[in-house]
């Protein structure tokens, strides 16, 4: 084994107090065993959920910096490389320029890609960005993770049922991208969402819908976690995607029922919690993430084309 097989570049946003972006995603990949070196695209004192959140914003000269160090120190062989919350457009070019070297440098590399643009039908980077990830950074990608409002921005296609999903996943895979997997769809069923991933692999298609538990609160840092676990799980299961998903919620159920938890008893009876009090119990949920628990609330299905 090469000390390059399980080492992951990940560039996203940083918290100094809290649990998104990196700070979300390194704990994970560390505890089940993967090197993980990160990037920050920005620093903050909190996430934006806060009343007061102040930092700063670092540009793509700072990022060209940091990498082009690695690089001459002849330490950028990655097996992996994740991205998330990019902040502006010059950054992310920058980024595309970074995958691209970690590429060449190991052509096995697996680049995956949280298109992190917004949600719910709002964007929270410069509506500028979208374009550069449909048309330059996709295409570079193996495994993407949009949620449903960035999956809808990527395809083009409002997403109401599994059909037109579908149907937006095959345009994500026309770009190129191999592994495509929709974390969190609504479907009109009450409190449960759907997960669907498609894969192709040697010209064939295979996928999976995973319908798991909805709970009535409000995380922050969920899509960094769940892309983070996703990196693994299929490194671990790259010809069962259904598995690696089906790993991956059952990781997070473990995680948000634990939060969901200790923020209502922080809270007290009838009260909302607080950002502070509805930071993510990742520290907590250690053993969740070395092993995921029995999904006995999940159900995965596999999917035929």
């Amino acid at each position: 084994m090469s000390i390059y097989d399980r080492r992951v570049l990940s560039i996203q946003s940083h918290v100094v107090s809290g649990y998104v972006g990196n700070k979300a995603a390194v704990f994970p990949m560390q505890v089940l065993g993967y090197e993980v070196d990160f990037i920050n695209s920005v620093q903050l004192c909190t996430h934006t959920q806060y009343k007061v959140f102040k930092g700063q914003v670092l540009n793509a000269d700072e990022l060209k910096c940091l990498y082009d160090g690695i690089k001459e120190n002849d330490i950028n062989r990655y097996s992996h490389v994740l991205t998330g919350y990019v902040g502006s457009t010059s950054f992310l070019r920058e980024v595309i320029r970074v995958v691209k070297d970690a590429q060449q440098a190991n052509p096995n590399m697996v680049y995956v890609c949280d298109p992190v643009m917004g949600d719910n039908g709002r964007f929270y980077v410069p509506e500028e960005l979208m374009p550069i990830y449909r048309d330059e950074l996709l295409p570079l990608a193996d495994i993407v993770t949009p949620n449903q409002f960035e999956a809808e921005l990527l395809s083009g296609i409002k997403i109401t049922n599994e059909e037109e999903a579908l149907k937006a996943m095959q345009i994500l895979h026309d770009k190129g991208v191999k592994t495509v997997v929709l974390s969190s769809i609504e479907t009109g069923k009450e409190n449960t969402l759907t997960l669907i991933g498609t894969q192709i692999k040697d010209g064939k298609k295979t996928g999976c819908k995973v319908e798991y538990p909805k709970l009535n609160m409000r995380f922050t840092g969920t899509g960094d976690v769940f892309s983070a676990l996703l990196l693994v799980w299929t490194h671990r299961h790259p010809d069962n995607l259904q598995l690696a998903c089906e790993q991956v919620l059952s990781t997070m159920q473990g995680i948000l029922q634990r939060t969901y938890k200790q923020a209502h008893l922080l809270a007290g009876a009838g009260g909302t919690p607080s950002p502070a009090e509805s930071e993510l119990r990742l520290i907590d949920s250690k053993v969740d993430i070395e092993t995921p628990p029995e999904p006995t609330n999940i159900k995965g299905v596999a999917l035929s084309f």
